[in-house]
């Protein structure tokens, strides 16, 4: 195993569950989460030689991120949808229905503003590192987040929002 192959192993060991979860959140969907980041893992490891090591882990993101919005569109185009958490997986507890609310909630959000939520309110990023990752000015950031934060208030009421999103990382 040569020491580039070694350094990417190692990546993929260290963030692959932090970038699996930026996936399902960008995405709402288990099965599509472990493809956008497969497929984002595939596309660092064909530039791995170009990536910077310092940079490496908002590249994925971005790559997840752009790969996820242009899906979204390619099924809005064909309209497709995808399919949800299988019935079988009923939720047992408060905390799993809200968490499938507000899924539900995300994933009525356009894929730009989900990506925004995303990014900012989970992975905990700035609005400039929010704005790197999207390939977007800082102002789109902050547009994106205030349309995003209000239609989730709508959908879910501002005190479950505030609670959840305040919560993301509890």
């Amino acid at each position: 195993m040569s020491g580039a192959d070694h350094d990417f192993g190692a990546f993929v060991a260290a963030r692959a569950t932090t970038l699996l979860r930026v996936a399902y959140l960008a995405c709402g969907d288990e099965a599509e989460a472990e493809d956008l980041l497969q497929t984002a893992l595939e596309r660092t490891y064909r530039n791995w030689d170009r990536v910077r090591r310092d940079t490496v882990e908002p590249y994925v993101r971005r790559v997840i991120i752009n790969t996820a919005i242009s899906r979204a569109r390619r099924r809005a185009i064909l309209n497709i949808i995808p399919m949800r958490v299988p019935p079988e997986r009923a939720a047992r507890s408060t905390d799993v229905d809200l968490r499938h609310v507000l899924m539900d909630a995300l994933r009525g959000l356009p894929p730009r503003q989900r990506a925004v939520v995303v990014l900012r309110y989970w992975e905990d990023l700035s609005e400039t590192q929010t704005a790197e990752v999207l390939g977007c000015t800082l102002g789109t950031v902050k547009s994106q987040a205030s349309k995003a934060m209000a239609k989730l208030r709508t959908a879910l009421g501002e005190e479950t929002v505030e609670g959840v999103i305040g919560n993301a990382h509890a």
